[in-house]
């Protein structure tokens, strides 16, 4: 659907459900009501994805240190979730990995304890692979592994993924379902009719757009508090802001396996094995400013690499080897405390005027949170009864499938290449190459030294709501984190997402 109809869409029809953010859980909620037959639109102020979610670990796991918290039911409902993910609705874009935890002499952890907790963290995952191994075993699945001092490695499987593609395979669910979705539209109030919230003031463009809805959900993560208070001014706030910082460095040699390196009896970040490079952090850090000020500080970047270092060797993590940072703000439930033992749970909330707000939660289980929203609007909206069983996101399909078809029609192109755009785009993957028809010239690297190829800027443009430059190199495609997001590279994406599409 075009920009222009959408934009009629939203201020003529009266939708059952306006979901406000749309981050993973926003597009999860969207994408679920459209499915069960509703009339949805989505907005958010910026690009989908953009916030929090795309500045994740990339992770889709059980949570292996919130066994140690005592959330023995959140890590099985994530394990549930992390396999339909993987198995069903997004086989492209979740893959299984290897994990490897080690145990040092002066760790906090011992290999009896740990040897516990993987049997049942595996039992709960339904899952086999989880024992001790060698530190030689370690070291042929992550070359890197720093050995001095490691007794044993505790090995255990989870997942990862591209999160910012994860939540737009979501948003266009929700529009293939007949969703009305649009990016860069900002709520500046809300609409109340007989003392219930019935719909929002948009500003797009500097143009207002008043839309209708029998329901609205506030999913707007770190400015949850915000939208709540033009429900009603004086409402107390609900949430409090983690910040987590990650790095990416250049990996020169392939890991099989990621780490999870433990710092204390709760605590642990991650070196994650993603795209070639190697995903370092995250930092975990009460953030007291304003959700739209959240950066990357010379210290984040030194604690993230200090802490790599207890079980990466120092020479991988050369401050040159960094090709990108990123910062985001985790949603934790309001309480006391350090922000490392908060539980992540949902925070959900129904305003004085009806409004639900839902932020929070995990990555890995947003679909459920999705429909418990839907469950808590059920009466309202008339549902009866609703579908929870999974479904295939577009493009869900195992991307080896794939990888062969594409060398079939496109012989020209490096193994390398099609299976990164499968990774992408799963079964889509042929209808981004087939807009190079118009032009050969789309199927030339869209940044030197990356996969990424100029044809997925087209595709963006025109296929997936992209508006500017950053939403091509940082969410579509691989090239900011990749570090080769250069004025260059920025300028040519700007053309190509100008091009107009051929009549």
């Amino acid at each position: 659907m075009r920009r222009e109809d959408a934009l009629d869409r939203l201020g003529s029809l009266t939708f059952d459900v306006l979901v406000i953010g749309g981050g993973i859980v926003g597009a999860g909620v969207a994408a679920e009501a459209a499915r069960a037959g509703l009339t949805v639109a989505l907005v958010d102020r910026g690009d989908f994805g953009a916030e929090t979610t795309s500045a994740s670990s990339k992770l889709i796991h059980g949570g292996l240190r919130y066994l140690r918290l005592g959330d023995v039911g959140l890590v099985r409902e994530a394990h549930h979730e992390r396999r339909l993910l993987m198995r069903t609705t997004a086989p492209h874009l979740v893959r299984r990995l290897p994990f490897l935890l080690p145990l040092y002499r002066d760790g906090p952890h011992g290999p009896v304890l740990v040897q516990a907790g993987l049997v049942l963290y595996s039992a709960l995952a339904l899952a086999r692979l989880s024992r001790l191994v060698p530190p030689e075993g370690a070291r042929r699945r992550v070359p890197d592994l720093r050995l001095d001092g490691l007794r044993w490695c505790g090995l255990y499987a989870d997942a990862v993924t591209h999160d910012g593609r994860l939540c737009l395979e979501n948003v266009t669910a929700a529009a293939e379902a007949g969703a009305t979705v649009l990016n860069y539209a900002e709520v500046k109030a809300l609409r109340v009719a007989g003392g219930r919230v019935a719909g929002a003031e948009l500003d797009v463009g500097h143009e207002t757009v008043s839309v209708s809805a029998r329901a609205v959900v506030n999913a707007t993560g770190p400015w949850v508090d915000e939208l709540r208070r033009l429900e009603h001014p004086s409402v107390a706030p609900s949430i409090r802001l983690s910040k987590g910082v990650h790095v990416l460095v250049a990996l020169d040699r392939p890991w099989s396996a990621a780490l999870t390196i433990p710092h204390d009896d709760v605590r642990v970040s991650f070196a994650v094995p993603w795209q070639g490079m190697l995903l370092l952090g995250t930092t975990d850090t009460l953030h007291e400013g304003g959700p739209g000020v959240v950066e990357v500080t010379d210290s984040d970047v030194d604690q993230v690499m200090a802490e790599a270092a207890i079980g990466v060797e120092p020479g991988l993590l050369r401050r040159e080897a960094i090709r990108s940072t990123f910062a985001g703000l985790r949603v934790l439930p309001l309480g006391r405390g350090g922000t490392t033992n908060a539980r992540r749970e949902v925070v959900v909330s129904r305003g004085s005027a009806g409004m639900i707000s839902v932020a929070g939660g995990k990555l890995t289980t947003y679909r459920r949170i999705a429909l418990g929203v839907l469950e808590e609007l059920a009466p309202e909206l008339g549902l009866s009864s609703l579908d929870k069983r999974p479904w295939r996101l577009p493009g869900g399909v195992d991307p080896r499938l794939q990888e062969g078809r594409l060398t079939r029609f496109f012989p020209g192109l490096e193994a390398s290449t099609t299976e990164h755009l499968t990774r992408l785009y799963g079964s889509r993957a042929e209808a981004v190459l087939s807009l190079a028809a118009e032009d050969p010239r789309l199927l030339e690297p869209l940044a030197p030294g990356g996969p990424d190829l100029a044809v997925q800027a087209v595709y963006a443009a025109r296929r997936e709501w992209a508006m500017t430059t950053q939403d091509v190199l940082r969410r579509r495609t691989t090239v900011a984190l990749r570090g080769l997001g250069t004025p260059e590279v920025a300028e040519r994406v700007s053309e190509l997402i100008a091009r107009p599409a051929p009549v």
